[in-house]
């Protein structure tokens, strides 16, 4: 069964993100990409631009000093261009750890990625962790 080309296109952006291959990313998404990050912490918030969206991604890997990871679960399409992603990432930050399932839901449009929704399972203590 071959994979559709949206859930292909989020599965490079995953892998490239694992390998901090931000040239990759930036190839996968809009100049315009919009990140929606959920929650009251530093790092949430309306990411707007190709090159926010990068900084938003740097700034996840220099505040945990390098140690968070990222495992894509499964993705879908529903060839109308949406595709949902669901991963468990984990990462220390100070004394910190933290370990949970997370969603993102992806539109895209012309094989780019244009918006991304990001969804907590438990936004409390993503709130916490990077706080």
């Amino acid at each position: 069964m071959s994979q559709h080309p949206d859930c292909a296109l989020v599965r490079r952006g995953y892998e490239a993100f694992g390998k901090g291959d931000m040239e990759t990313m930036a190839t996968l998404m809009t100049a315009d990409v919009i990140h929606h990050v959920p929650g009251t912490h530093p790092l949430s918030g309306h990411h707007k631009g190709r090159e926010a969206v990068l900084d938003l991604y740097r700034s996840m890997g220099e505040e945990t000093k390098g140690t968070m990871r990222v495992e894509l679960e499964r993705v879908t399409a529903d060839g109308r261009g949406h595709a949902i992603a669901v991963h468990k990432w984990h990462a220390d930050r100070g004394d910190r750890g933290i370990e949970m399932h997370a969603g993102l839901f992806f539109t895209i449009v012309g094989g780019k990625i244009t918006d991304i929704d990001q969804c907590s399972e438990d936004i409390d203590a993503e709130n916490d962790f990077w706080h």
